[in-house]
Parts: C-alpha cells; sequence; structure tokens
C-alpha cells in the first residue's frame, strides 16, 4: 500500500504531494521535497512528527 503526504497537510502553503511504497522512502522524498521547494536544509524531529501524523495509506488502484 503507498504512503501519501500532503504538502499542505504538514502546514505549508503548497500542493505537492509525495507518494512512496514505505514510511522511510516517503520520508526521504518529503525531505527532499522541503529542501528544493521550502529551502529547508533539515527537517526538525516536530516537522518529522507533523508528517507522520499526516502520513496516509493510499490503496492500490485495482
Amino acid at each position: 500500500m503507498t504512503k501519501v503526504v500532503n504538502c499542505r497537510d504538514v502546514g505549508f502553503d503548497c500542493d505537492g504531494v509525495v507518494r512512496a511504497e514505505s514510511e522511510e522512502e516517503t520520508l526521504q522524498l518529503v525531505a527532499e521535497h522541503a529542501k528544493s521547494a521550502h529551502g529547508l536544509e533539515t527537517v526538525s524531529p516536530e516537522v518529522v512528527d507533523k508528517v507522520m501524523s499526516v502520513m496516509r495509506d493510499e490503496p492500490a488502484i485495482a
């Protein structure tokens, strides 16, 4: 099942959406997005907690 994070749900005014197959990959892609789109050099533990709280499972499309 795919993991999904909407950037807007984390608190940014951004339509970015990250999808990946695992929590670890999702967190890595979110960190890359935060750096490239929002200029964040590091992702604080508070942001990681927020990302984890809004991460959702997206069912596979048959």
